[in-house]
């Protein structure tokens, strides 16, 4: 009995989260009525991000990620300049109908800010750091900026 113990107390590694994990997790934090709604903006979100991301980020943020969500991302051709955050939401707001700029800046960020729950701190700096200023609030984060010497 001592072994199963012992056993059943060592860490485990955190299993990578599932495709119904994360969508929750964007119905929830965009306060969407369905997992349908829900899975329909990550799925415009993430390939819309998949454009703006290259090497060992993107490789990072697919494999950090549902396979699903992962295969959005790495399969998008990337743009040779990413767009502004502001550009990239209006982008986004294209694919949903009756968006406004409001509505479609809150579908953005409950995407995004889900996938920086997902992700954690560490992965989410190395993302942004590939990105124009800006993104850092539809990471569900502040902006800073570094101070100047």
């Amino acid at each position: 009995m001592r072994a199963g113990r012992e056993n059943a107390a060592a860490p485990k590694p955190a299993p990578r989260t599932t495709w119904e994990a994360l969508t929750e997790a964007v119905r929830e934090t965009g306060g969407y009525p369905t997992r349908a709604q829900a899975e329909h903006l990550t799925r415009l979100v993430l390939t819309a991000l998949g454009t703006h991301l290259t090497g060992d980020e993107r490789v990072a943020l697919a494999q950090s990620l549902p396979p699903e969500a992962g295969h959005l991302i790495a399969s998008q051709i990337p743009l040779p300049h990413p767009l502004t955050a502001r550009e990239f939401v209006d982008s986004v707001s294209t694919q949903i109908p009756d968006s406004t700029p409001a509505t479609a800046r809150w579908d953005v960020s409950s995407v995004l800010t889900a996938v920086s729950t997902t992700i954690g701190p560490a992965l989410t700096d190395q993302v942004l750091s590939q990105l124009p200023r800006g993104y850092a609030l539809l990471f569900g984060r502040a902006e800073l900026t570094a101070a100047m010497a």
